[in-house]
Parts: structure tokens; C-alpha cells; sequence
């Protein structure tokens, strides 16, 4: 989908001021929400992409109007809904009105576990999938759609040539995880000319780098 986390090349926003020493958590309930994510996902009712997705399609004016953690906390609030596991009223009241799955509970995330578990990570490399269609070296033309579904290829690359420069291998594609479906693709690094991209303000020798699946590209 085309939504607001998509900004890359819009104008109007300032610049981007790092904060001196900044602290991991400028709050607490900004660790707790942290928390909060790692324990739900390992719940094992959505994957990082259904997540991500849930996230970027809230509203426009929602989503700018929101800190970091308060976008996290909107998909966790969204996925947990979805997902039957808490009603509405328990997410209003903080307490439950119901035992929890046994298949819950034995997912329970506790403190001493949760080293191994981050630790350990997710697999996203694919044994299996559909044989690269480019080779290093190939032009290739970024797909010019705007799906209603969740989708990694940025508007401002869309519609624009590029050269592989990687193959990186196959790779869940993000995409149709976000539908629940786990399949192989080719993940290539593109290399984009900056003026192709932004026009002759942009600096001549600059050039942008993206990782684009192959349902992405088509030969150019």
C-alpha cells in the first residue's frame, strides 16, 4: 500500500536532527512497549511482515502524528485484536475477561528465555524458490504498481531503470508474508543514478541503493 511511512524523496518534512547521547528509551512505557512487542510476536499469530504491514496502513494523520513507540503500539493493539486474543474491552480495561489459550500460555515469553529468543532471530533465507530472472549486470525496470496490499518496493523507485549490482540469494518475500504466505524469491541490490530519480538538482555522481525482490523488476 501506499502509505505514509513511504517518504522517501518527499520534501516539506526538515531535516533529520540527531539527538546528543540519546537514550534507548526516552520513557518508560517505551520499554514496556518493547517488551510488549517481543512478547506478542512470539506468540506466534503473525510474522514480522503482517506486523510491519499493520503498522504502515493506519491512517496518514494517525501515523505522522505518532512518536516511534506509539506506531508500535497502535500494530500490537491492531494484531492482538485480529488475532481474537484480547476482546475490545480488554484492551480497554487491562484486564482480562477470559482464560488464555493453553497454546498461548505455552508461548509465554519469561524473562530468562528471552536472551535465547533474540538471540536466535527469525530465518528469512529461502532454500527453495523460483530461479533468479537477472544477472548482475542487467538493466531493470522497478514495476510501476500501487498495490492495496502490503508491498517493500518504494514509490520513488517505481517506474525507474536501475543495474543489479547483487544477487543476494532467495529470500522470503515480504510481500506476500504480509498475506501469510511464505515463498522464495531473488533479493537483488539495484543501483539507481540519483538524477534518474530526483532530476538534475540532484548530484551528478550520486547514486541510490535499494533491495528489490524479483516480482518487483521486469527486464528493461
Amino acid at each position: 500500500m501506499n502509505g505514509a511511512h513511504d517518504m522517501g524523496g518527499m520534501q516539506g518534512f526538515g531535516p533529520v536532527v540527531a539527538e546528543a547521547d540519546e537514550p534507548v528509551f526516552h520513557a518508560e512505557w517505551e520499554r514496556r512497549m518493547f517488551a510488549l512487542q517481543i512478547a506478542t510476536g512470539a506468540l506466534g499469530r503473525w510474522n514480522i511482515d503482517m506486523g510491519r504491514a499493520v503498522r504502515e496502513n493506519q491512517s496518514p494523520a494517525r501515523y505522522l502524528a505518532s512518536s516511534y513507540y506509539e506506531i508500535w503500539l497502535y500494530g500490537v493493539s491492531t494484531l492482538l485484536l485480529q488475532a481474537g486474543i484480547v476482546t475490545p474491552g480488554e484492551l480497554a480495561s487491562g484486564v482480562a475477561e477470559r482464560p488464555a489459550e493453553p497454546a498461548l500460555r505455552e508461548r509465554r515469553l519469561p524473562p530468562e528465555r528471552v536472551a535465547p529468543a533474540l538471540a536466535r532471530g527469525d530465518k528469512f533465507r529461502m532454500e527453495e524458490g523460483k530461479p533468479a530472472r537477472f544477472a548482475v549486470g542487467d538493466a531493470v525496470r522497478v514495476l510501476n504498481r500501487h498495490p492495496e496490499g502490503h508491498t517493500r518496493a518504494p514509490r520513488y523507485v517505481r517506474g525507474h531503470v536501475g543495474t543489479v549490482l547483487r544477487d543476494h540469494g532467495l529470500f522470503v518475500f515480504a510481500d506476500a508474508s504480509a498475506r501469510g504466505e511464505k515463498i522464495g524469491r531473488h533479493c537483488y541490490g539495484i543501483g539507481f543514478l540519483a538524477r534518474d530519480l530526483w532530476g538534475d538538482e540532484a548530484p551528478v555522481r550520486d547514486r541510490v541503493f535499494v533491495d528489490l525482490w524479483d516480482d518487483h523488476l521486469e527486464p528493461a
